[in-house]
């Protein structure tokens, strides 16, 4: 398809810098495109009345690490400043990046990390198209992990970050309550909207909660810079669903209710999981998964997600959940309505179009 049909033009104001305080005060838009109210304009807070007891919301349990790390690269008497973003562990020692920039790296030169009393250093050991390089670092393992969390910040958006730099808040703004495991460098932001008294109100609705994990990489801020969606490659993102996982939420469409995935990065690893057998089944490893518009959905009924970049991956997505009319005009009311977009933005609560499940 082409990428300009999931193009669209956002005023810059609509782009949120912080979050809704408390989490779940923010607003929610309801599509449901297969009713005669399409659009219905909600709250977070109205998220349990829109599900049925029995239903289950799946959340994405990665924490964000402080994968943003401003370096200089060391080759004999001449140094340079460079930034990297790690996106995807390659090993004990090794992670692969985004580095601009790229063209000042060669394979062999060494780059030095420093704060907070840390040196960590690296080789360039590979360097790929796109600016991607891999680094080979020298520690290891929980080492490397302390490492980095003194000397990296946290990766925000490059559109929160080009108008503000990053501060302590974010530390804690930039983390769902759900984060238990280290290797994400963006946060799976549609969780970013719970609080402890929303998941309550959820327990008593009967809905169910299930983890999965999806340690999302740098590529989900990348721009589709292709003309057609066949030409554009995925980043590879490291996830898991667990047995126990997969096999409660068999059971959830066995009985007819829905499996509501909370975000796009928990869509994506659930259907990973279920594109070789048509069910929900475990799963361990990299995915590369591209949704657009034809794609048939094989484990989700449901999706809360924050609302995205045109012409990106993640529009598409929904677009192909959705229906491209419809997201286009979903968008559209979001905007005239004044709805807060991105990371730190307003939610929506989407369900198929006739043609997605």
């Amino acid at each position: 398809m082409r990428v300009d049909q999931f193009d669209f033009d956002l005023p810059n104001e609509r782009i949120a810098l912080r979050p809704a305080r408390p989490r779940d005060a923010a607003r929610m838009l309801v599509v449901r495109p297969q009713t005669d109210a399409v659009l219905s304009d909600l709250g977070v807070r109205d998220l349990p009345d829109q599900l049925e007891p029995g239903d289950a919301l799946v959340f994405n349990d990665t924490r964000v690490i402080p994968a943003q790390l401003e370096g200089t690269r060391l080759r004999g008497d001449i140094s340079a400043g460079i930034g990297a973003t790690l996106h995807l562990r390659a090993g004990p020692d090794r992670w692969k990046a985004f580095v601009r920039p790229a063209k000042k790296l060669q394979v062999g030169d060494d780059v030095l990390f420093e704060g907070f009393g840390t040196r960590l250093t690296a080789e360039v050991a590979d360097k790929a198209d796109g600016g991607e390089i891999l680094l080979v670092f020298d520690r290891s393992g929980p080492a490397l992990d302390e490492a980095i969390a003194a000397v990296g910040h946290i990766p925000l958006p490059p559109y929160i970050a080009q108008k503000r730099g990053e501060d302590d808040q974010d530390r804690q703004d930039y983390q769902t309550i759900f984060a238990e495991k280290d290797g994400a460098v963006a946060a799976p932001t549609a969780g970013l909207h719970f609080t402890p008294e929303l998941l309550q109100a959820l327990e008593d609705r009967g809905i169910e909660q299930h983890r999965v994990t999806l340690h999302v990489g740098a590529g989900t801020f990348l721009p589709v810079k292709a003309d057609d969606t066949d030409d554009h490659k995925m980043h590879a993102e490291w996830g898991e669903v667990s047995g126990q996982t997969a096999e409660a939420l068999l059971a959830v469409k066995a009985r007819g209710n829905k499996v509501v995935s909370v975000g796009t990065t928990s869509l994506r690893i659930l259907e990973s999981a279920s594109r070789k057998t048509g069910a929900i089944a475990p799963f361990r490893g990299e995915t590369s998964i591209f949704i657009t518009p034809g794609y048939r959905f094989n484990a989700i009924d449901a999706l809360m997600t924050n609302f995205h970049l045109p012409r990106s991956t993640l529009f598409m997505l929904v677009s192909a959940f959705s229906g491209l009319e419809t997201m286009r005009a979903a968008y559209a009311h979001a905007i005239e309505q004044e709805y807060r977009f991105y990371s730190y933005g307003d939610a929506s609560l989407l369900f198929p179009h006739k043609e997605a499940v």
